[in-house]
């Protein structure tokens, strides 16, 4: 079983993309079977500190790997920024050297060295990702070239969560933290938040129709079909009969209703203690 873990909803809009929800063709992932833990009970995670984030990311691997998930995907940016590099080099090795966590940063950042052309990246995202500098540094290791610019917009998963998607209050605050990243021409905005999915239409809109906004989903999806592909040994301890697993840690009303928009079909949570 593969396991996807977020502070709350957003890694859903990435669970999505993964096994193809909506999409015309069939995804060569959607016969995995997948577990999904949500800690809405502690999100959002990119207003704690690194500290607390390993924390917490920790005691959800260490549920779902219990669960019997032989590989989990982070898709949470502060728990990838905060805390992939730390599990993988201490955390599993003592506690789970035959199990494997990935990440969605790196996916993210090898997708947009390859769509920028000018150089000039933007990154929209929490401030737990932006003052940790991880994506940052992962994109800089792969292109010294790059000029990177950052913002923080820590308003904008709060008014996702409230149902605001529409409001023209959001598209406002939105404008507002857009704006610094269209005055430095950037070409291609990385969207470093797995809510700001929900949104990808007016964000598009309210930059420049030259700038490549991809989604972070997109990037996970080809990164771990290409994983899978290099490690026959890991793929073949995984189930493939298409089950899906979703779990929770506090409200589960709101879980399900937020989670079937994030996902594009219906969720249906089971509530747990971490």
């Amino acid at each position: 079983m593969i396991g996807f873990f977020d502070s709350g909803f957003g890694g859903l809009s990435i669970l999505k993309e993964v096994i193809g929800v909506g999409a015309k063709e069939k995804s060569s992932l959607a016969d995995f079977d997948f577990m999904y833990l949500g800690d809405n009970a502690r999100a959002p995670y990119g207003n704690h500190s690194p500290e607390k984030i390993y924390t917490y990311t920790t005691e959800a691997l260490d549920y779902l790997f219990k669960q019997g998930c032989e590989l989990i995907v982070l898709a949470c940016f502060s728990a990838s920024a905060n805390a992939l590099r730390k599990i993988q080099q201490e955390w599993l090795p003592k506690n789970y050297p035959d199990k494997r966590v990935l990440g969605v940063l790196i996916p993210t950042a090898e997708e947009a060295i390859k769509e920028t052309k000018n150089n000039r990246v933007g990154i929209l995202g929490t401030r737990a990702t932006i003052n940790s500098g991880a994506l940052s540094a992962e994109l800089l290791k792969r292109s010294p070239n790059l000029q990177i610019f950052s913002e923080a917009a820590p308003l904008v998963v709060p008014l996702i969560e409230e149902g605001w998607v529409k409001k023209v209050e959001t598209k406002k605050i939105l404008r507002y933290y857009l704006k610094p990243l269209k005055n430095k021409k950037i070409d291609t905005l990385i969207l470093a938040c797995t809510h700001y999915p929900l949104l990808i239409r007016d964000i598009r809109a309210l930059v420049s129709s030259k700038v490549k906004v991809f989604h972070p989903g997109v990037a996970e999806k080809k990164s771990l079909t290409d994983y899978l592909q290099r490690h026959p040994e890991i793929t073949s301890k995984l189930s493939r009969t298409g089950k899906r697993i979703f779990l929770a840690t506090d409200r589960l009303d709101d879980f399900n209703r937020l989670g079937s928009k994030f996902l594009g079909e219906k969720v249906s949570a089971q509530l747990v203690t971490l």
